[in-house]
């Protein structure tokens, strides 16, 4: 997301980093690549003018009085400049509900019930709690039924009544999750072509009979502006708490995400980056103006981690590791743990300094990580604790049950060695990192 926008910015910083002195003259250059950039990148065109009057304000007026490096200044101006475009600091959902009732609300074609399963499962791995989530989509043809689909491979209950009044069903609802003990409630409304009067009439009607802790409407990103009247429209009839923007990981320039809080006074609350049903991020500001500038989002990495990484696996790892211990074995378990971490091109573009090393135009071919996988899986366990048995005809064997080469189980063994020999010179201390 945002790096066709990132780049533009990245180099203007880099250019503004040679210069010795912030003048008149060169800041307003700048400005103008600064202003081409976001406009390109489909940011509302009041929105680029009041942030970059504010970014040359600063930058000249704080300038004088500073003997911090021009460059350096003027990155810290930018980033935040544009944490305050994108809402200045998180807020979170108001969960204080028994149970927590969340309305999401769109018009069709947003993403609205991929989004609502996406945040029942958010929901419960982050709190540890009990979502139940509840079809009162009841026009569009198989919405139920997608909800039901939706729920059943998450493993999270779906309350629906079939094609009754949506208000009932809703109140219906909550009183099974009281009578049930869940947390949680997250309603999946109608949503229509365009905002019409029918709509909105019997969301306000929710609304007043369920009076819902959080109201967030869920926005195709790629609308580009057309969002913006999108959000205006919904709140100017309902008390909108937050927007989810969906589609943030496609091929979109992500201008709406800077446009929408100066705007309409909404905050964005969480933004879609996969199709997968845990594509879903809380949104941070700061982290995602620290990402746009290249410098990475370590503190969401970490996240991640600590999230998929099962601890006491990842220690025991470790500690093979130390002993000079680490086989095949060990080597699979790890590989599994880093695939519930997600695509791992994402991940090194969250590395601070990641466009500088490189590691932006990383693609890794997830065939060949599955190549990989299959190779150690058609192993036997005595195989893969010791590598060393691997002659001539376990290799053909092993190819053959893989449906892969001999070259490649050896460019693997090759590999796992070369491997092997680097953590025991980092373990012992003797070899120099690249930084």
């Amino acid at each position: 997301m945002f790096e066709s926008l990132g780049d533009r910015l990245q180099n203007v910083i880099h250019k503004v980093k040679g210069y010795g002195k912030i003048t008149e003259d060169n800041i307003s250059e700048m400005m103008r690549e600064i202003r081409l950039a976001l406009l390109e990148a489909d940011v509302n065109y009041t929105v680029v003018k009041e942030f970059t009057n504010a970014v040359k304000e600063k930058a000249l007026g704080e300038e004088v009085a500073s003997s911090i490096n021009p460059g350096d200044l003027f990155v810290k101006i930018v980033k935040d400049e544009l944490t305050e475009l994108l809402g200045g600091e998180s807020e979170p959902l108001n969960l204080k509900g028994d149970p927590a009732i969340l309305m999401l609300v769109g018009l069709q074609g947003s993403g609205k019930t991929t989004t609502i399963a996406k945040l029942a499962n958010y929901l419960r791995k982050k709190q540890n709690k009990k979502p139940l989530l509840v079809a009162c989509d009841v026009y569009r043809p198989a919405a139920i039924d997608q909800l039901k689909q939706l729920g059943k491979q998450l493993n999270i209950e779906v309350y629906e009544e079939g094609k009754k009044d949506p208000v009932e069903i809703a109140s219906n609802a909550i009183a099974y999750a009281k009578e049930n003990h869940f947390d949680y409630v997250l309603i999946d409304t109608a949503g229509r072509l365009h905002i019409d009067d029918t709509l909105m009439e019997e969301l306000i009607s929710l609304e007043k009979e369920i009076k819902p802790q959080e109201i967030l409407l869920v926005i195709d990103s790629m609308m580009g502006q057309d969002a913006i009247h999108v959000i205006t429209g919904f709140h100017e009839k309902l008390t909108l708490t937050g927007v989810i923007l969906t589609k943030l990981d496609g091929d979109t320039r992500g201008g709406v995400a800077l446009s929408v809080r100066h705007l309409t006074h909404v905050p964005i609350k969480f933004i879609g980056v996969s199709e997968k049903l845990d594509g879903l991020d809380s949104f941070d500001p700061e982290r995602m103006a620290g990402r746009i500038l290249g410098m990475g989002d370590i503190v969401s990495l970490v996240e991640k981690a600590t999230e998929a990484i099962d601890e006491k696996e990842a220690e025991k790892t470790a500690k093979r590791m130390q002993q000079g211990k680490f086989d095949l074995e060990d080597f699979l378990s790890t590989m599994k743990q880093m695939k519930k971490l997600g695509p791992l091109e994402n991940l090194l573009k969250m590395i601070p300094g990641a466009k500088k090393m490189g590691l932006t135009d990383v693609k890794i071919d997830p065939k060949q990580m599955a190549h990989i996988e299959a190779i150690v899986l058609s192993m036997t366990k005595e195989e893969r604790k010791n590598p060393d048995i691997i002659k001539a005809s376990r290799k053909t064997r092993i190819a053959q049950g893989s449906g892969t080469s001999v070259q490649e189980v050896n460019q693997l063994l090759a590999q796992f060695e070369q491997m092997k020999k680097m953590m025991k010179q980092m373990m012992n201390g003797n070899m120099r990192l690249p930084f």
